[in-house]
């Protein structure tokens, strides 16, 4: 229990001295990996079914070669197809911010530093080296956050445009 009290007041260290941009770079982390994890958990679990219903809906119809069919199949495809690109976007958008607020992060800092340099001239060397921390761990953080979004993304977009492509192929119109 011990140890999980020191963990805990490591952590709570750590956020205070990047400012509270580094919160707002933690809740955006935490949104950004709900989401992935949520897409993951769907393409190991939902997605079967989903493929499965649309296969056996077309599987179901007697002819497949009219412009009807064509039609049928292909709504049939983008259903799916949303459904497997649900939340993609969302997540490119909180890879491309996480860098952002890290910068707003390193403007908040840079501004503590000038405001102890207008008061104590530069004097306070402590309070200097406060600010220059203040800017420089949301900067790294918001790096690191998006850079672990990217590696996500970049696996989850490549999953949705298989299981598509995968999906298109089982959908055959042969008679």
């Amino acid at each position: 229990m011990h140890a999980l009290t020191d963990a805990w007041a490591a952590v709570n260290a750590f956020m205070a001295s990047g400012g509270p941009v580094l919160f707002l770079i933690a809740g955006l982390t935490f949104f950004m990996w709900t989401l992935i994890f949520e897409r993951v958990f769907y393409f190991n679990k939902g997605l079967k079914g989903d493929v499965q219903n649309a296969v056996d809906q077309w599987e179901g119809r007697t002819e497949r070669k009219s412009w009807s069919a064509h039609q049928i199949r292909h709504a049939l495809i983008s259903r799916v197809s949303e459904k497997i690109g649900d939340n993609l976007d969302m997540i490119q958008a909180c890879v491309a911010l996480a860098p952002l607020f890290g910068l707003l992060g390193t403007v908040w800092g840079m501004i503590n530093v000038f405001e102890v340099l207008a008061i104590t001239g530069g004097g306070d060397a402590k309070q200097m080296a406060g600010g220059v921390s203040m800017a420089t761990i949301p900067t790294m953080a918001g790096m690191v956050a998006a850079l672990s979004g990217v590696f996500a993304n970049t696996y989850i977009s490549r999953k949705a445009e298989r299981e598509t492509q995968l999906l298109e192929d089982h959908l055959t119109m042969d008679h």
